[in-house]
């Protein structure tokens, strides 16, 4: 039974699963749209209620993500299901808006450096492009109802090419946001710079920049080892919303040294011991990982995958009893 089928006190929080976003879209190993289908459904039946599925960049850019259209149409829904997908130019918002996708996750760095780099424009005119792009989104077509937006901040708590970021040019970002209509900001550790001090600072200043009605959500990368510590803290400053990825998948193609986002399982393991309910089953999501280590052939990084989620100690005392 999903968790939140049934009456719970504890806090709720949202994992949004990017695993076949941002975790799949570094790998070389081309996991077909059948393999990629097959396993978001394993996610939802899960009880993931909200997937990054892809993203509507070039094909060329990113091969690995060619297939979004029909991997957003072969997708089994349940009533509950958000699927999103990247959109980060007007091009892929035309393309979004031919396909079931529910929300629309507009892209800009807080870093000129690496927006140039991954998006080959400056900040200013990623900025100029959001009223056109949301617009597009905003439609009705094909009776398909209009796309709720979603803003990412990418490289929030550092960049690296330009180091740290100023606080002012997040916010400035967040405010353009705001006023092409998004209902919710994610903030991106894409290079796992960021810090339990910088994130506190951060989403206190964010509270203070953006309208309560916005929500906030952080979406971290485990690159130097503290991204779980880095959820701690969010949830300690309010944050309902964390993104995370099967196995620890994860890197930015175009940022040096980008390793994975924080890992699913592991994410859902601490939220459960902290008294937080996600309404995911945590051997399902389990087994979702070892099916995606299997199709890309190589050992994925999640912990709570090898261990378990619980102390066997049946079986540990089987051992020590045999060895006394």
């Amino acid at each position: 039974m999903n968790s939140r089928d049934r009456a719970s006190p504890r806090p709720f929080v949202t994992v949004t699963e990017v695993g076949t976003r941002d975790g799949l879209q570094i790998e070389s190993t081309y996991i077909p749209a059948a393999r990629k289908i097959e396993m978001i459904d394993r996610m939802i039946a899960a009880g993931m209620t909200s997937i990054e599925v892809t993203s509507f960049v070039s094909p060329k850019a990113v091969p690995q993500l060619q297939d979004a259209e029909e991997v957003l149409a072969g997708i089994t829904r349940r009533p509950d299901t958000r699927l999103s997908a990247l959109v980060p130019n007007l091009r892929a918002a035309q393309r979004a808006m031919r396909t079931s996708v529910d929300a629309a996750v507009l892209l800009c760095s807080a870093s000129n450096t690496h927006n140039h780099k991954n998006l080959n424009r400056t900040v200013d005119e990623s900025l100029a492009g959001l009223p056109e792009i949301a617009a597009c989104l905003s439609e009705s077509v094909d009776g398909r109802a209009p796309k709720m937006l979603i803003g990412a901040i990418a490289t929030t708590f550092g960049c690296p090419f330009e180091g740290d970021i100023a606080v002012d040019d997040v916010l400035k970002i967040a405010r353009a946001y705001v006023a092409a209509g998004v209902t919710e900001i994610t903030l991106s550790d894409t290079t796992g710079m960021a810090t339990p001090l910088n994130i506190r600072s951060m989403v206190r200043s964010m509270r203070d920049a953006v309208p309560p009605q916005v929500e906030l959500a952080l979406h971290l990368h485990n690159t130097r080892g503290i991204g779980l510590a880095n959820v701690i803290v969010g949830l300690e400053e309010g944050i309902r919303r964390f993104d995370s990825s099967v196995g620890g998948l994860g890197g930015c193609p175009f940022a040096p040294g980008a390793t994975g986002n924080i890992c699913t399982e592991d994410l859902l393991f601490l939220l459960d011991e902290s008294g937080f309910d996600t309404g995911v089953d945590l051997e399902a999501a389990i087994a979702v990982a070892h099916e995606m280590e299997a199709s890309l052939g190589k050992r994925l990084v999640g912990q709570v995958m090898r261990a378990g989620p619980r102390l066997n100690l049946h079986a540990a005392d089987t051992v020590a009893t045999a060895a006394g």
